[in-house]
């Protein structure tokens, strides 16, 4: 049985706001965000310009747990993981 791996993103928008969210698919979640009914209610108004950050997980648990601790974090430490500058 092929296990599923469960991605962490943060999206950063034309204006420099940045989404973080699930999914096992970044490539097609990142499309629903931009043109898709899908996509998150943040999205509307906002356009979605590139993906800046993955990380993989084994499980949808793991990969929730994370979510939730860099949705807590402040914007500078999102900045600073996206660019490799905190290990979380």
């Amino acid at each position: 049985m092929k296990q599923v791996k469960w991605f962490v993103y943060i999206i950063q928008s034309e204006k420099g706001h940045l989404y973080t969210g699930i999914t096992t698919d970044v490539e097609r979640r990142f499309k629903e965000h931009s043109d898709s009914p899908k996509g998150a209610k943040y999205f509307r108004g906002k356009v979605p310009v590139e993906v800046v950050f993955t990380k993989n997980f084994k499980d949808r648990s793991s990969a929730s747990k994370f979510e939730t601790i860099v949705k807590k974090m402040t914007r500078i430490n999102k900045i600073k993981m996206i660019k490799g500058e905190m290990i979380v």
